[in-house]
């Protein structure tokens, strides 16, 4: 059976496993187009893409290495959750700057967390930064002290009540106050935080 056109997944994998190196490239070149189509419909970038793809399948490679493959017949489920969880760690280490579609998901204080960044968005980053600091000074001094503290100092809500003085849910309360305060005068002055 396993002499037949079409060798299974399976064998291939323990064909692999017993060093046969050719057993891979069928591996692959079967499940090539599908894996990097997946990849793609998520990064939407072919450089990135070909990145993922090329470590997923050296994760693959080193896991059949070391013996940790465990054969249940579902080689390529098993390789697309590696694809899965590489386009995830990819999305952690590249926090890009945000799309503000709607004002519900409004947060002008993700922008400033991006710390890999080229020359033009350092250029806007420092222009935001600026911006948003002098917005701060429109605000109510209570809701000024809770943001300050919150964003860059990078207090909890419960050392902010302490050092205020005030209960957790005054100390969060300000804090949204000061967001929708700081939301109304961005309209107020027409600016734009994003490039």
């Amino acid at each position: 059976m396993e002499k037949s056109k079409t060798t299974t997944d399976a064998a291939l994998v323990r064909s692999y496993i017993d060093g046969n190196e050719d057993a891979l490239s069928k591996l692959i070149n079967r499940h090539q187009q599908r894996i990097y189509n997946f990849i793609f419909s998520k990064v939407f970038d072919r450089d990135i893409t070909e990145d993922i793809f090329q470590d997923t399948f050296i994760k693959v490679i080193r896991t059949l290495k070391k013996g940790k493959y465990n054969e249940e017949g579902k080689f390529l489920p098993w390789v697309m959750r590696i694809a899965h969880n590489l386009v995830i760690d990819h999305f952690r280490k590249n926090n890009r700057m945000p799309k503000f579609e709607g004002k519900g998901d409004f947060n002008i204080f993700s922008v400033l967390q991006d710390d890999k960044l080229n020359a033009e968005k350092i250029m806007v980053k420092d222009q935001i930064e600026n911006d948003v600091r002098n917005l701060i000074k429109e605000l109510p001094e209570d809701q000024k002290e809770v943001l300050m503290m919150r964003i860059y100092k990078e207090m909890s809500f419960k050392e902010i009540s302490e050092r205020t003085g005030v209960s957790i849910n005054t100390a969060l309360g300000r804090m949204r106050y000061a967001l929708i305060n700081l939301r109304k005068v961005i309209e107020k002055h027409n600016i734009v935080l994003t490039n």
